[in-house]
């Protein structure tokens, strides 16, 4: 493709999540390659724009901020379309996808790709809605393979019109650090405590009450394991509220967002998933990359990620005497165990998912279709001609 493309990712809303961190990553590093890169929103941004304007990428907002139908956001995308003239438009997340194959008769693109970050983007409307639209998209990928196997399965996507990209991470910024470690933990309080890191919004997905009633079996026989959650969201003032119901106030520390989430997960001495469903967690790479074990559900993508036995270990969803369980095994093995199981977690990062590698997948995936494109528009015009 050369690096003098346009480029136009399209998203639901900026935060502290895994899609949006993952378009925020990919963006920076398009742009360092030469790529003309515009980030726009759905909803106002909460997060990020700060960042991505520091790299030179512009953020717009549709300033959607009700359910209503209105029909000003659709007639903005289509303006902005219009007048930036994209070589590819990447849509993330369901609305995105949706919004960007409607407006596609209205505002023409060469390429648009359209990008599902989880296993089930809610329910078999949205899914009829994929398939209804289908033809307005050169290609759907998705995040994990469980996904990709799924979309095909409900017929939300034709196989032949859906590919399986992983998420990627940057594992310079998620590296092992144990002079931040020290400082880190001095910081948070712990002395000799055992930490468990878990990172992600409060909401019903990420199924805090399983590590919760997990928790609660934990310190029973490891009084002084520690639980520290990351996020923020609408569940979060209930979940502190069960935390206390149980008896865990003292073994749980709810963090809330803009944390230095790499410095913590230095500080951790195991990462606990506990999610019901899942698409390919960007904070299983972050904190494999960073060395961590892991204890995870396995749901989605999970186990493309944590290799059961070697890197931690999986449960089933929804089952918290098993999360219990392999959180307690994972903490009873020998300290040198838990450090071969987490920088053998690092070294299958870096062979399959560093940022680097999947930003290639990305641009030559670009590069692919915008050639095909030419051939195409190539042959139509000598159709003309003749």
């Amino acid at each position: 493709m050369g690096v003098d493309g346009r480029l136009l990712f399209l998203i639901t809303s900026l935060a502290y999540g895994g899609a949006e961190t993952q378009l925020v990553r990919l963006a920076i590093q398009l742009k360092k390659r030469g790529w003309d890169v515009l980030v726009v929103t759905m909803m106002q941004p909460k997060a990020y724009a700060d960042e991505l304007e520091a790299a030179g990428i512009c953020v717009a907002s549709l300033g959607i901020a009700r359910k209503i139908p209105d029909p000003r956001p659709i007639l903005h995308l289509v303006r902005l379309i219009r007048s930036w003239q994209p070589d590819v438009i990447h849509s993330h997340m369901v609305h995105a996808n949706l919004l960007a194959r409607i407006v596609r008769p209205l505002a023409p693109v060469n390429i648009l790709i359209c990008t599902a970050h989880n296993t089930n983007e809610g329910g078999r409307f949205r899914e009829f809605l994929y398939r209804l639209t289908d033809p307005f998209c050169d290609l759907t990928t998705q995040v994990s393979e469980a996904g990709m196997e799924r979309y095909v399965r409900v017929r939300a996507v034709p196989r032949r019109e859906i590919r399986y990209i992983p998420n990627g991470v940057d594992t310079i910024r998620f590296r092992p650090d144990l002079e931040n470690r020290s400082i880190i933990r001095r910081e948070l309080g712990l002395k000799n405590n055992f930490l468990w890191l878990s990172v992600g919004r409060f909401d019903i997905q990420k199924d805090y009450p399983n590590i919760l009633q997990a928790l609660t079996f934990v310190v029973r026989k490891l009084p002084d394991a520690i639980l520290a959650i990351v996020g923020d969201g609408p569940l979060r003032p209930a979940m502190e509220e069960l935390a206390g119901n149980l008896g865990l106030r003292d073994s749980t520390m709810f963090l809330g967002t803009g944390r230095d989430v790499p410095g913590l997960m230095n500080a951790a001495d195991g990462y606990v998933m506990s999610s019901a469903w899942e698409g390919m967690p960007v904070v299983l790479l972050e904190a494999a990359a960073t060395e961590l074990p892991i204890v995870a559900t396995d749901v989605g993508g999970n186990r493309e990620v944590v290799q059961d036995g070697k890197t931690g270990f999986l449960v089933p969803p929804k089952n918290p005497e098993a999360l219990a369980g392999a959180m307690l095994r994972l903490m009873n093995l020998p300290e040198d165990e838990r450090t071969q199981m987490g920088k053998a977690g690092r070294h299958y990062i870096q062979a399959n998912y560093s940022l680097d590698r999947i930003t290639d997948i990305w641009e030559n995936l670009y590069g692919e279709f915008l050639a095909k494109k030419r051939i195409d528009d190539n042959i139509h015009g000598a159709e003309h001609v003749h």
